[in-house]
């Protein structure tokens, strides 16, 4: 098997081109649910951003797409650096095994709904050290105590899929 150039990998997918492969083929993400842990590795508070989504004002988390010739790892620091900034300082996982695996259909009913594709979000907990800013795409950052991450109100909030998906983190943490 021969190394692959960075050249053969081309240019970015055009919109167009994103468009058409969303339409045949199940697109893969990561989900990060941002925490902060005391010293003895208990959940003192999860993050969340606050983001414009259209009409709507929502809370979400860091999430994106895995890129062509991108491991999962480098998936994570990426969008994490994007949405929280170089200063989260996150404490990655030696083994990068996501706590769920998540599906989103374009079609209303099938599950999750993404109007946009079909896609598969592996998610992970992710514990963070240091600073965390909104990046340019949302409005702001703000860490909740899991008393309040357990409030209906508060996971009204967040979109269908994101409130299930704290739900599950809270349950693996056992703070459900």
């Amino acid at each position: 098997m021969s190394e692959i150039d960075s050249a053969d990998m081309g240019p970015w997918l055009s919109p167009e081109e994103l468009e058409f492969v969303r339409r045949k083929v199940p697109m893969v993400y990561v989900d990060v649910v941002p925490v902060r842990l005391d010293e003895y590795g208990k959940l003192e508070a999860i993050g969340m951003l606050l983001c414009v989504d259209g009409d709507t004002i929502l809370r979400s988390f860091p999430t994106g797409r895995v890129l062509f010739h991108e491991g999962v790892r480098e998936a994570l620091v990426r969008h994490i650096e994007k949405d929280l900034g170089a200063m989260a300082l996150p404490q990655m996982p030696s083994a990068i095994v996501p706590f769920t695996v998540t599906e989103y259909f374009p079609t209303p009913g099938a599950g999750f709904v993404d109007p946009r594709q079909h896609a598969v979000a592996l998610a992970y907990i992710v514990p963070m050290q240091g600073d965390c800013n909104p990046g340019s795409d949302s409005l702001e950052f703000t860490w909740f105590t899991p008393g309040d991450a357990r409030t209906p109100e508060l996971q009204a909030e967040l979109s269908e899929g994101h409130a299930a998906l704290l739900r599950q983190a809270l349950a693996k943490i056992g703070e459900l």
